[in-house]
Formats: C-alpha cells, sequence, structure tokens
C-alpha cells in the first residue's frame, strides 16, 4: 500500500499530490464532522456559526454559552497553531515527515474522541464539551495542514468558500462574451473540477461517518484513524531510516 501513497505527504509536492491528499482530507473531514454531530449535537468545523452562535448568546445575555463558543473557536485556532509550529520546526530540521506530523497528531486525537465516546452516555455532562473542543481542535489542524501544503489553494473542513468558488467559476462559464471585449471571461475549469471533487468528498466522507456512527459507534474513528496514520507513517520511516544511516 505505501507505493501507492508515496508522496501525498512528502515535503516535496505536486499539484496532483495535493488533490490526492485533499480528497481523502475532505473525505475525513466529512466523517467526522457527521460522526461529532450524532455524538454531541454540534458541527465542530463551522466556525462561521459557532461566532455568530457567540455573538448571538451574548445578546440574549447566554453568557455561558457563548464562553463555550469561544472556547471552540480558540480549540480550532489551537488545532492551526499546532500545525504551523509542527510544520516549520521539520521544515527547519529538514524532515521528509513535516506535513506528516500533524496528520499522525490527528489519527491519535480521533482515537481519543472514539474512546470519549464510550465515556459520554455515562458522563455526557463533562464528556460531550470535552469532545466537542476536541473535534474543534481535530478540524482546525487538519484544516491548517491542507492549507499549508497546497499555498491555500485547497481547504477541507468546511464547504462555504469551496461552494462560492464553484458558483464562480460556472458564473463565468456561462458568462456570453462579447466579440470586442480584449479579455474575453474565460471559467478555469481545472479549479471547478478540484473544487466539485472536493466538495463530494466532503459529502461521501459525511454519508460514511454518519452511517458508521448510526451502525457501528464509535469504532468508526479507528478506520479515518488508521487512514490518516498511512498517509503519514511513511515519511516518518524515510526520516528514520536516513538518520539511522
Amino acid at each position: 500500500m505505501f507505493p501507492l501513497i508515496r508522496g501525498w505527504t512528502d515535503v516535496q509536492r505536486s499539484p496532483k499530490a495535493n488533490l490526492r491528499l485533499g480528497l481523502v482530507l475532505s473525505f475525513v473531514a466529512g466523517a467526522t464532522n457527521a460522526g461529532g454531530f450524532l455524538a454531541v449535537g454540534s458541527y465542530t468545523s463551522h466556525m462561521t456559526g459557532i461566532v455568530s452562535s457567540v455573538t448571538d448568546d451574548l445578546v440574549l445575555g447566554r453568557v455561558s454559552l457563548a464562553l463555550a463558543g469561544v472556547v471552540c473557536l480558540m480549540a480550532f485556532v489551537a488545532g492551526a497553531m499546532c500545525t504551523a509550529i509542527m510544520v516549520n520546526w521539520g521544515l527547519r530540521q529538514r524532515l521528509r515527515s513535516s506535513y506528516s506530523l500533524p496528520l499522525l497528531l490527528e489519527s491519535v486525537a480521533l482515537l481519543v474522541f472514539g474512546l470519549f465516546g464510550a465515556a459520554i452516555a455515562a458522563w455526557s455532562q463533562l464528556f460531550v464539551p470535552v469532545t466537542v473542543v476536541l473535534l474543534c481542535f481535530i478540524m482546525g489542524l487538519q484544516n491548517a495542514v491542507i492549507t499549508k501544503i497546497s499555498k491555500a489553494e485547497i481547504r477541507t473542513t468546511h464547504i462555504t468558500g469551496l461552494v462560492t468558488d464553484i458558483g464562480i467559476e460556472l458564473g463565468k462559464w456561462v458568462y456570453i462574451n462579447r466579440l470586442q471585449e480584449p479579455t474575453p471571461v474565460r471559467a478555469n475549469r481545472e479549479r471547478l473540477r478540484i473544487h466539485v471533487s472536493l466538495v463530494l468528498g466532503f459529502i461521501l466522507g459525511g454519508l460514511a461517518g454518519a452511517l458508521g456512527f448510526k451502525y457501528l459507534g464509535y469504532v468508526t474513528t479507528l478506520p479515518l484513524a488508521v487512514l490518516l496514520w498511512l498517509l503519514g507513517l511513511r515519511p516518518l520511516l524515510d526520516d528514520w531510516r536516513q538518520r539511522a544511516a
């Protein structure tokens, strides 16, 4: 299996590798987001909605809910910060696994989320808030990985920006150019294909996550964690062999 995914998380990037990794991470984000909603009743990648809820709660005097939203926002930011720190440290050390490190951390966090699942039913008042914060951290961690790898061309944990870009390219596609226009409007079909693919990956992940959590429970986090682990392991082994040589 390693030859099939070799280079997907390596520091030497290509547009094809970025798209492949983006599709996988979109699937993981969709599955985690859907599973998280079934587990705790909250979508954890939607920072726009969380910030809007914070402002509403403040106006309505629900200070505790507003503070909870702020904590979720801070967890998302902390996840993105962890990615930036780990990647920049890895690049300074000239590690091939610089982009793999956050994915390996995410795989561990997903396993922790799965372990929390067993405790949610028994101690929901304690573990539901902790789980929501953990999921926000995971979403920030992952979104920062693909954003940094692709130089902000690809994002995987929220769809609003992708759907907006799809609408822009579709608008260019149906736009009727006049003959005398010096710079005719042309849709970027490659960008359109990429964004549609990422949205479909998120949708498929959401379906898989919802079905998995509904019928199998928190064990659904295991294949997601293993998938991330496999993606990140090869560059890590390359670094280990190079330093051992």
